[in-house]
């Protein structure tokens, strides 16, 4: 108090670390703001990893904003360090999962943030077994390395002890052992690791449809910058089908070499050709679920398909699986909570189909879901959070299907209509490339939806304009790190 007197009648003060948090919260109650300021100056010129949590507490408390920020910022670019620190277990457990749940959080690897949860939880443990849970689904367990999974998470007493666990370490050996990826942002690197989502366009035809095209082009939109990927096998045709299992590309069948099929080893940058189609196919499907790829539907040249063919990377061998209830080309093909759904498509040369077939791999069998609300083809479908988007088809609309009420509805609307699109998810926001306008030509803009808000926004033109091509999101090397 003598301290703030001094201030108020001669204007002069020495703040330090011993006196700081007693005259800001002496200056706040006396709405001293001059003083307040200068606390608070200082406390912003001393925060560091060791004291930012409690500088974050009383933050919080009186308010002060731009000293919140400024700490939560260091909170997540500074992670590794501020978790080794004590104070870090005193955060409350809505605090740390703010952190946790940031796609921003500044970690080398995800093995950091598993153990600050781990220290954090046997702190805290008197909560109760559910909040383990409850942080767990924050921490991006398929992004551990898989021996790191199996001995430190799996082998875990306490982790064992949490039955509401389970689930959570199922879905992280799925990923681990199959290859299984789906659009779970436990999927996904945080902004800053070492790995980076990658989208890739594979093929397709030229601007005016005539040419097929021989490129692989490849662009990160974390940093704008793409990677120079190996150039495509032979003469690369367009309408084959393109899906990554175990973070290597496929693609399968096309106008050229319909039953050829070839593995891009992304860590090595290789093409290799992998076991053939059993029937030629091109404006098929392709999907991978529970750790195989699947080859849907067709066309053979003479007629539309309704077979299916199972790919198995343990044996190289594709093997015959239960045909379509219907035959169907250029339909949307995609994966949804361990089923494979097939979604409008072309019937014959004339007409299109609004139908939705199911298959479940457990029952080995297909069934008709709500129909589209509109019967096209040359569709794109993607999976993103348990829901499926399906565009294209010369449409301006992008929809969305709900597999567990079986609901349809229109989400948002494109600057113009797309057919033959490349369409893909990265950083939990679709990405839709190229595609074929109103005037049947190829074009180079790209166009991002976000599902969070809804929002159709503008990204960077692709390198010339494409249709028919195939679209993937794999995972790279992050050489913004190098």
């Amino acid at each position: 108090m003598a301290l703030v007197l001094d201030f108020m009648y001669e204007g002069r003060i020495t703040i330090q670390e011993e006196n700081v948090q007693e005259i800001l919260w002496m200056s706040d109650f006396l709405d001293i703001s001059s003083l307040r300021n200068l606390c608070v100056k200082f406390l912003e010129s001393q925060l560091d990893p060791l004291n930012c949590v409690g500088i974050k507490k009383i933050a919080d408390t009186l308010s002060i904003p731009s000293l919140s920020d400024k700490t939560s910022k260091m909170m997540l670019e500074r992670f590794t360090e501020v978790s080794i620190q004590e104070e870090f277990l005193d955060l409350s457990k809505e605090e740390l999962i703010e952190y946790l749940s940031s796609d921003d959080l500044v970690v080398p690897k995800e093995e950091v943030v598993f153990e600050a949860v781990l220290r954090w939880y046997k702190k805290n443990e008197t909560r109760g077994e559910k909040v383990l849970k409850d942080l767990l689904e924050h921490v991006r367990l398929p992004m551990l390395d898989p021996a790191y999974f199996l001995e430190k998470v799996e082998m875990d007493k306490v982790i064992q002890d949490s039955p509401e666990c389970v689930p959570l370490l199922y879905e992280a050996q799925l990923y681990h052992i199959l290859g299984d990826t789906g659009n779970s942002i436990r999927m996904r690197p945080r902004r800053f690791m070492d790995l980076s989502e990658m989208i890739v366009a594979i093929g397709g035809c030229d601007k005016r449809g005539a040419l097929k095209l021989p490129y692989i082009d490849s662009y990160d939109p974390k940093t704008g910058q793409g990677m120079g990927l190996s150039g495509l096998p032979g003469y690369i045709k367009s309408e084959m089908a393109t899906c990554v299992l175990k973070n290597n590309i496929y693609i399968s069948g096309g106008h050229i070499d319909s039953r050829h099929v070839w593995m891009l080893n992304v860590h090595v940058n290789s093409w290799v050709k992998v076991a053939s189609l059993s029937t030629g196919r091109w404006r098929h499907g392709m999907v991978t679920l529970k750790g195989q790829i699947y080859a849907v539907g067709g066309f053979d040249g003479q007629s539309r398909l309704s077979t299916m063919e199972r790919y198995s990377s343990f044996t190289n061998a594709w093997t015959a699986a239960t045909p379509m209830l219907e035959a169907v080309s250029s339909a949307g093909v995609v994966t949804c909570k361990n089923k494979l759904y097939v979604i409008g498509g072309a019937v014959n040369d004339h007409q299109s189909t609004d139908k939705v077939q199911c298959y479940d791999p457990v029952e080995d069998k297909w069934t008709y879901r709500s129909p589209a609300p509109f019967c096209k083809d040359c569709i794109s479908a993607v999976e993103i959070d348990g829901l499926i988007y399906v565009v294209g088809g010369l449409m301006s609309t992008i929809f969305k299907y709900q597999p567990e009420p079986d609901v349809w509805s229109e989400v948002a609307a494109l600057p113009g209509v797309l057919e033959s699109c490349g369409v893909t998810v990265c950083g939990g926001k679709i990405y839709i490339l190229g595609g074929r306008d109103e005037n049947g030509e190829g074009t180079e803009k790209t166009f991002v939806y976000d599902p969070k808000t809804n929002i159709v926004s503008e990204g960077q033109p692709l390198l010339r304009g494409i249709s028919h091509h195939g679209c993937v999101t794999p995972f790279c090397e992050d050489r913004a790190h190098d």
